[in-house]
């Protein structure tokens, strides 16, 4: 047979392994697997065929795989012993054997076909490229321009690729706009459906509010600041919870900044969602009042087996330690991670009066027993 040479091809592959990182005999085996393929399209083949590309010059070699037999009864994939020892002496009955054919036209078929691979293989990887790019920047802030927004789902133009805010990942009070610029918290990166990488995008993340606060306070990115936790209730208020080692550091004073400066600029990016800053301590019960400000608290029990806090306040704070909806109350125990429980002063002593009055006639009664017990056995 005469070899397609395709001296170009190979130089080309290996610029492109240089360049892209894709090995060279990744791409050829790709070839030859696309070439078997376009010779049984092009030619109505029948018979099993293999196709060879030379690594050094790029011929193209094809060959036909066929059983020897005694004599051939189908020319396509068989071949009898006198043939094959044509080819190889040591062959025998029930062997296969490689016989090298010459497709006509072949090697523009050959060349269509490498281009056609090397491009399909050069969109993948410059896909996995930036899948592993924008997977490697989960957790980070993004900005783009809304390419569409419906009720259900927000698509933003990131430049390389697109990022997608699902509904669960929306400030339910905020509405977004087509070419309107907005940021975002990369929650994962995932392959569509056509192998497209797809960037989730939040901005209803929790993580989203840390990675704010962290870029607007520059003692929060040093780690001077560390934020201990942050619970939200997205587009309504959020409480951040932070701590410094150093004692000469006001972590909370910090994070607000001079009349409040700092912490604007993220509510501002928040479309004006509160947020709460507190100092994060390891005495569980001043941690917990802490997260229920702005509510005052008369007492904190701890139960640290239950992770359970029972909270007093004053009778006019209970609405606001609970907070509308239960909103304040339900923050602070997502801060903390403890189930808090908030009584009034005066729910709390009439559940001591109960209880105390209960306590007395548990006493009555065993007293009643004990002198019928008596009674009974002086009868006796």
């Amino acid at each position: 047979m005469k070899a397609i040479d395709n001296k170009e091809l190979i130089l080309a592959l290996e610029e492109l392994e240089k360049e892209k990182g894709i090995k060279k005999e990744y791409l050829l085996e790709s070839i030859e697997t696309a070439l078997v393929t376009a010779y049984k399209r092009n030619f109505d083949a029948l018979e099993n065929v293999k196709v060879v590309m030379d690594k050094q010059t790029g011929a193209t070699h094809v060959y036909s795989i066929k059983e020897v037999m005694e004599r051939a009864n189908d020319e396509a994939l068989e071949i009898s012993l006198d043939e094959a020892h044509k080819i190889n002496k040591n062959v025998q009955i029930g062997d296969s054997i490689e016989v090298e054919i010459v497709p006509k036209d072949f090697g523009r078929i050959a060349a269509q076909t490498a281009k056609q691979v090397i491009i399909q293989k050069l969109r993948e990887a410059e896909r996995e490229i930036i899948f592993s790019e924008y997977n490697d920047r989960k957790g980070e802030i993004v900005s783009g321009l809304i390419q569409k927004a419906d009720k259900n789902i927000v698509v933003m133009d990131l430049g390389k690729l697109e990022g997608v805010m699902p509904t669960k990942e929306q400030i339910p009070t905020e509405r977004y706009r087509v070419n309107d610029k907005i940021k975002g918290y990369i929650v994962d990166v995932e392959k569509g459906s056509k192998g497209a990488p797809q960037v989730i995008v939040s901005r209803s993340h929790p993580d989203f509010v840390r990675k704010l606060l962290e870029f607007e306070i520059p003692e929060i990115y040093e780690g001077v600041i560390e934020i201990k936790s942050v619970s939200r209730d997205p587009g309504y208020r959020s409480k951040v919870a932070v701590f410094s080692p150093d004692p000469n550091i006001d972590p909370v004073g910090s994070c607000v900044g001079q009349k409040g400066v700092r912490i604007q600029n993220v509510i501002n990016e928040l479309n004006g969602e509160k947020i709460d800053v507190i100092e994060w301590n390891e005495d569980p019960a001043i941690y917990i009042s802490s997260a229920l400000l702005p509510a005052q608290i008369l007492a904190v029990d701890i139960k640290k087996e239950d992770k359970f806090a029972q909270v007093i306040v004053p009778d006019d704070q209970l609405s606001l330690a609970i907070g509308k909806s239960g909103q304040n109350a339900r923050l602070a125990s997502k801060l903390t991670n403890w189930k808090i429980d908030i009584k009034s002063e005066t729910q709390f002593k009439e559940i001591l009066l109960k209880k105390q009055e209960e306590d007395e006639e548990n006493n009555t009664q065993i007293e009643e027993n004990i002198e019928e017990n008596e009674t009974s056995e002086d009868n006796s």
